[in-house]
């Protein structure tokens, strides 16, 4: 194994961890699971708009790196020869 190879399989496995907290992090819509196991009582102090805005960005940016590194991974494995 190459050293980008282990690199990118760290920071896959690090995003991964990231993106899951990230997305379990986000409040309930309503509809869903979440209200299926208790989270249908919606209370106004959960999170305001900024911090949710904040949430979707790391979210989003998290999720681009995320997909940069599977692109990486595969890259890496089909050209190394």
């Amino acid at each position: 194994m190459t050293a980008l190879t282990i690199i990118l399989q760290v920071l896959l496995v690090l995003s991964s961890f990231f993106l899951i907290m990230s997305i379990l992090l986000h409040k309930g819509k309503g509809g869903g699971l979440s209200d299926m196991f208790g989270g249908g009582i919606s209370s106004s102090a959960g999170s305001s708009g900024v911090a949710e805005r904040n949430l979707n960005r790391i979210t989003v940016g998290v999720a681009l790196v995320w997909t940069v590194t599977i692109v990486g991974l595969g890259l890496v494995s089909r050209f190394a020869s």
